[in-house]
């Protein structure tokens, strides 16, 4: 089959949801949480901040994902989809992990406790023990959690993906897409949703315990899943749309309740109704952002362009960046918003230069952080050469 045209919306949302990322976790060096380095000030209103956009910032890219999962199953095989997971998840997982990610737990442990000594001397104790085990060795990658979880749903929901590209499943699926055109029927996906959120709170610690952008594993499976399933009815993308407003005035509603139930209520006095609160509330959020998404981001231009190839390399160095520059701020007594505006310039500064002199013109470099090759123009090919290629 021949190559589907892009979905110049979802690399749009693509692009917004890394800077959603990157603002979120700069907030994360300042709210009431614990993480890997924390400033000597903690804000209430960036608590808020990232609790309400973890409700739908990575269920989003576990979305896209499972919709660049249709459409690349759409014109590759099985085995090539796979060997591109590799290359785009797993080279830039093992990489991060052995090198900057270490940066994040040295300073973990020299901030809170555990080290004294420079990095190159931490470094050989990385490998004591393995991270969240009583360890150092950041075998998931921290933030890189979602590149390991990805694959590992890309590739137990492989065969299951193949056997809906068969003539008798894509019935089923377009019986279930009717049904799910009618007015409001789209938010009853989150009905899946909720019962695996609850799920996971009736589930012991280990199985229900959230270090995943807020979430327990479990839930990113069925965005993923449902991500796939929207992209495989067409209609689907006009359905958000229509339902964009409703979508965005119900996410505001669910929202407020709770955050009411959580300050004022108690979370454990509520905690059965909270979980479908939660999963509609996700799910309110993602109808409304890919609803105007679909709306207003069909249109193409050089900055999306750079900007799409420089997500993943950004999304890999992003924390390890922020958290190294809050290293040096922690003792800073300045406004919250200001320290706050100095991380995350100078991160994103320093992001953009590592990206574009030292991974972005090196196809070493780019293998590395999970890019394709970078391909030779008339310009990077010296003039005699040019020259004994037209003779």
């Amino acid at each position: 089959m021949g190559k589907p045209g892009r979905r110049l919306d979802i690399d749009w949302l693509r692009v917004l949801g890394m800077l959603t990322v990157f603002v979120f976790h700069c907030a994360r060096f300042f709210d009431e949480y614990g993480w890997h380095a924390k400033s000597g000030k903690v804000s209430y209103g960036m608590t808020v901040f990232v609790d309400v956009v973890s409700q739908w910032m990575m269920p989003l890219f576990f979305v896209l994902s499972g919709i660049s999962s249709y459409y690349a199953l759409s014109y590759i095989s099985g085995k090539k989809y796979l060997v591109a997971r590799i290359k785009r998840l797993v080279v830039p997982l093992v990489f991060g992990s052995f090198t900057h990610v270490a940066l994040q737990v040295y300073i973990e442990r020299r901030t809170q406790g555990g080290f004294e000594g420079s990095f190159f001397a931490f470094y050989p104790h990385y490998f004591d023990g393995f991270y969240v085990f009583g360890g150092n060795f950041a075998w998931m990658g921290l933030h890189l959690w979602y590149l390991e979880m990805l694959f590992l749903f890309s590739l137990i929901t492989l065969p299951l993906f193949l056997w809906a590209r068969k003539e008798r499943a894509k019935n089923g699926i377009e019986r279930i897409a009717r049904l799910l055109e009618r007015p409001g029927a789209i938010f009853l996906i989150a009905v899946p949703l909720g019962i695996v959120e609850l799920l996971g709170n009736l589930a012991p610690e280990s199985v229900g315990v959230r270090p995943f952008g807020g979430w327990a594993l479990f839930p990113h499976l069925v965005f993923f899943l449902s991500g796939y399933l929207l992209a495989s009815y067409p209609e689907f993308r006009s359905t958000m749309e229509r339902q964009r407003f409703v979508a965005l005035m119900l996410g505001v509603i669910a929202t407020v309740t709770g955050f009411i139930l959580l300050e004022f209520a108690g979370y454990s006095s509520y905690g059965h109704f909270f979980s479908f609160l939660r999963a509609f509330n996700s799910w309110f959020w993602l109808i409304a952002i890919f609803g105007f998404g679909g709306k207003y981001l069909n249109f193409n231009n050089r900055f999306l362009k750079y900007a799409g190839e420089a997500v993943l390399p950004f999304y890999i160095l992003h924390q390890s960046v922020i958290i190294v520059i809050g290293y040096f701020i922690i003792d800073w007594t300045g406004a919250v918003m200001l320290q706050y505006a100095f991380l995350t310039a100078t991160s994103f500064v320093t992001i953009a230069v590592i990206y574009e002199l030292c991974v972005r013109r090196f196809n070493a470099m780019r293998f590395l952080f999970g890019l394709k090759p970078r391909k030779r123009t008339s310009a990077d090919v010296p003039q005699l050469a040019t020259d004994a290629g037209t003779t």
